[in-house]
């Protein structure tokens, strides 16, 4: 019995300190050109759904502001023709 609990702790020390082992780098960690295209990308995708979304908020506050002049008598009324 004191047998297979020696193997089996042996084997939990190399099994814990096998992720060190693995974290040793090369010294080239540095991002490639793929990196810095994919976060391009991404960037690129944040921009273009922020321009809709700002257009459609300014819409959004111009319209709640013309409905809150016309309520306090601000707004002229329309010629007929």
């Amino acid at each position: 019995m004191k047998t297979i609990l020696r193997a089996i702790a042996a084997i939990a020390a190399v099994a814990a300190a096998s992720p060190a082992f693995a974290a040793a780098g090369t010294g080239n960690e540095g991002g490639g050109i793929l990196l810095y295209l994919f976060l391009g990308f991404a960037a690129l995708i944040v921009v273009f759904q922020a321009v809709p979304a700002l257009v459609l908020f300014a819409t959004m506050m111009k319209e709640i502001f013309a409905i809150a002049w016309e309520k306090i008598g601000g707004a002229k009324e329309k010629e007929t023709r």
